[in-house]
């Protein structure tokens, strides 16, 4: 993960003075999160906060991380405007001293990890669930790869190897009880950068 390109790109991304995928959470979080009883979140690759805010504005106690200083800024900027605290490191996950089964719920939206670790790092963030806890994942699928051809305004990954499909999501949590997993085209108007019929992986599994 220590790739200076990567980090450039999302410290560029999050230095607007606008939230690039808006403030409002991610509309499947949200359907998910409206399920559960609140308890222990965890938000990977959170960038500017509107999802991790959202679960604390709903009593959820948030702990999320990113690579970029500048999406951390934005979301504690955003956490400030919503009167809410959460616990936001800036780093590569497995530097970040989290413990196992210290979490209830693991949300994994729009994480996408570059390809050659994105398998190690879902199998690493299983460790911080507990038994009988959640993952919710949203991310794009690789059909999605046409999509963005046709409509650059969707954004998402343009190589097939970030991208997922149900067999990777399966391959990387063997030890979940899947409550749903399907791959779906979806509508997205999320800030400047989701802007578009795109397709996407839905999962929720519970762990065993």
């Amino acid at each position: 993960m220590k790739d200076s390109t990567w980090l450039d790109k999302w410290n560029e991304r999050y230095t607007q003075e606008e939230f690039v995928y808006g403030t409002a959470p991610n509309n499947y979080l949200e359907e998910q999160l409206k399920k559960l009883n609140p308890g222990t979140i965890l938000f990977p690759a959170d960038g500017e906060g509107r999802n991790s805010i959202y679960a604390a504005l709903h009593g959820w106690k948030v702990s999320s991380f990113d690579i970029s200083e500048q999406g951390r800024q934005k979301a504690l900027q955003l956490a400030e405007q919503n009167n809410v605290t959460i616990d936001y490191q800036v780093g590569e996950l497995q530097t970040l001293g989290y413990h196992e089964q210290q979490f209830d719920v693991i949300a994994l939206i729009y994480a996408h990890f570059p390809a050659d670790i994105k398998s190690s790092l879902h199998q690493m963030l299983d460790q911080y669930l507990r038994k009988g806890g959640f993952i919710i994942f949203e991310a794009f699928s690789k059909k999605h790869l046409d999509y963005v051809t046709k409509n650059e305004k969707v954004g998402g990954p343009r190589d097939i190897e970030s991208l997922f499909s149900m067999e990777e999501i399966k391959a990387d949590f063997p030890n979940y009880s899947i409550m749903e997993l399907q791959e779906v085209e979806i509508e997205l108007q999320e800030g400047l950068f989701h802007n578009g019929t795109g397709s996407v992986i839905r999962f929720v599994g519970q762990k065993q």
